[in-house]
């Protein structure tokens, strides 16, 4: 941790607010989208901090070229503008297949029922018991016909809530929606590199929405929110992006590895492994996600940390995980000069 705060301060200056911070707005059918610009330089990525887990290390020097950023996670609004655009249907929308899921098993394992193969997503359940880090609780539970309009399965519409992010959506769906824009998804490097180089430290919890209280079992809500909290609520980081931390896991392009660090090729723009592996569940191809959410805190993940790695397989998706876009500069130009001629 105080490695990477001393060359943040030396290198970008992260102590005082970016007087230069440069905003960008691309139309996405019927809604918007702000882009931030993410300036080039240097950093260490990842942690030597007591709460870094294995897979955050060894840290890792790296160049990084300048790319946008949306200023916040993608909306409710924005992802509904895309769904009326492309008449796209979300992973949760869709009987789960049960060939995808035997591969995802190990060998030998006898195949779920065929009553539960039915559209839903995992949404969240309290405990009576606290969890830590190595705790075998589960506080996950597959809700039938559950998904980014439908939070529950049980009727909790996300009317009123254009401007909170997008939930319950599989890699898949961040992907497509990013491909219709003209985006991407971030790399883990650029999601890292934009959350150190926009915040001095990441544990100022009073600005992020993240749990209050003994987890699972009581959330004290004292921010206001039991789980998401619209996306300008909290304070901007210091270069003008939106719930870095807290509020809702964030899909990123890499594939999982707790060995990614100790890579080749990790120099300038890295684009993660090129496989997964994740040895708690070795049958599983994973995908990154990053930032933590409404449910972390200090007791089980501090999943709200710059660095921290959380991994689902592309096709899950969960009431706490949504996602933001990259551009690269050239994509940037690409669209205006296509604006222009419009």
């Amino acid at each position: 941790m105080k490695i990477y705060l001393v060359f943040c301060l030396v290198i970008f200056g992260c102590g005082q607010p970016n007087p230069d911070v440069r905003k960008k707005t691309i139309n996405i059918a019927e809604s918007q989208m702000v882009m931030v610009w993410v300036q080039a330089g240097e950093f260490f990525m990842g942690s030597t901090d007591a709460m870094a887990l294995h897979d955050e290390r060894p840290i890792h020097k790296i160049k990084m070229d300048g790319f946008w950023m949306s200023e916040t996670p993608v909306t409710n609004a924005q992802f509904g503008a895309f769904i009326n655009n492309a008449n796209y249907i979300t992973t949760a929308e869709i009987p789960p297949s049960l060939e995808e899921i035997m591969k995802q098993v190990p060998p030998g394992t006898p195949p779920p029922p065929k009553e539960i193969l039915v559209p839903g997503s995992l949404t969240f359940i309290k405990s009576d018991r606290p969890a830590y880090p190595s705790s075998p609780i589960n506080w996950w539970e597959w809700k039938k016909n559950s998904n980014w309009r439908n939070l529950d399965g049980n009727g909790a519409s996300i009317d009123d809530k254009d401007n909170y992010p997008v939930v319950h959506v599989s890699w898949y769906d961040a992907q497509a929606f990013s491909t219709w824009a003209g985006a991407r998804l971030p790399t883990e490097a650029q999601w890292e590199y934009a959350a150190k180089l926009g915040e001095v430290t990441n544990t100022r919890q009073k600005n992020m929405n993240i749990w209050e209280g003994v987890f699972p079992i009581n959330n004290q809500g004292s921010d206001g929110f039991l789980k998401t909290s619209p996306v300008k609520y909290y304070q901007a980081n210091q270069i003008g992006l939106y719930d870095m931390a807290g509020n809702v896991w964030e899909w990123v392009a890499d594939w999982y590895r707790p060995d990614t660090y100790a890579m080749n090729d990790r120099e300038k723009n890295p684009l993660g492994p090129k496989d997964s592996f994740d040895p708690d569940e070795p049958y599983v191809p994973k995908r990154v996600t990053r930032g933590g959410s409404f449910l972390c805190n200090a007791q089980y993940c501090a999943g709200y940390r710059p660095t921290a790695r959380m991994k689902t397989s592309p096709d899950t998706s969960l009431e706490h995980t949504g996602f933001r876009c990259v551009m690269t500069q050239k994509e940037m130009k690409n669209y205006l000069n296509k604006k222009s001629l419009n």
